[in-house]
């Protein structure tokens, strides 16, 4: 039985919050613990490693986006940690993976936050992805 891509976007954000803590940790040692953990499948899906690197690689980017959606006396480092990686998860999918429609990112994103976060997370990731995909489109 495969991975789902829900379950790859939940190993995505645990990867991308242990890289967090620890910025030199291998993420292909990480993927296969998770892996290990979750799954029975010891292989790693490419749209794991596609949706770590690229969040990683783009970062900065990706946090440019998410700053124009804040309100103006909020920053990037006031934004808990969960919520942050939630985000360029979803910014990421939404901005550098046209063949995930944006709703669907939007929703992956709404999930993970009922998963990890909590209501008023939720709510806030919805304002900010919401303004987004509609100027996105």
């Amino acid at each position: 039985m495969s991975i789902t891509r829900h379950e790859v976007r939940i190993l995505a954000f645990q990867t991308l919050f242990a890289l967090n803590s620890n910025p030199e940790a291998d993420p292909s040692e990480i993927y296969t613990q998770l892996i290990e953990e979750t799954s029975t499948q010891p292989k790693i899906p490419a749209y794991l490693e596609q949706l770590v690197s690229g969040v990683s690689n783009n970062r900065v980017e990706i946090d440019e986006v998410i700053a124009q959606y804040l309100k103006k006396n909020w920053a990037i480092n006031r934004l808990n940690k969960t919520d942050l990686l939630i985000l360029r998860l979803a910014v990421y999918e939404i901005k550098w993976m046209p063949e995930t429609p944006d709703k669907v990112a939007l929703d992956e994103a709404l999930q993970l936050a009922k998963e990890f976060s909590d209501d008023k997370s939720r709510r806030f990731i919805n304002g900010v992805l919401s303004n987004l995909v509609e100027k996105n489109n």
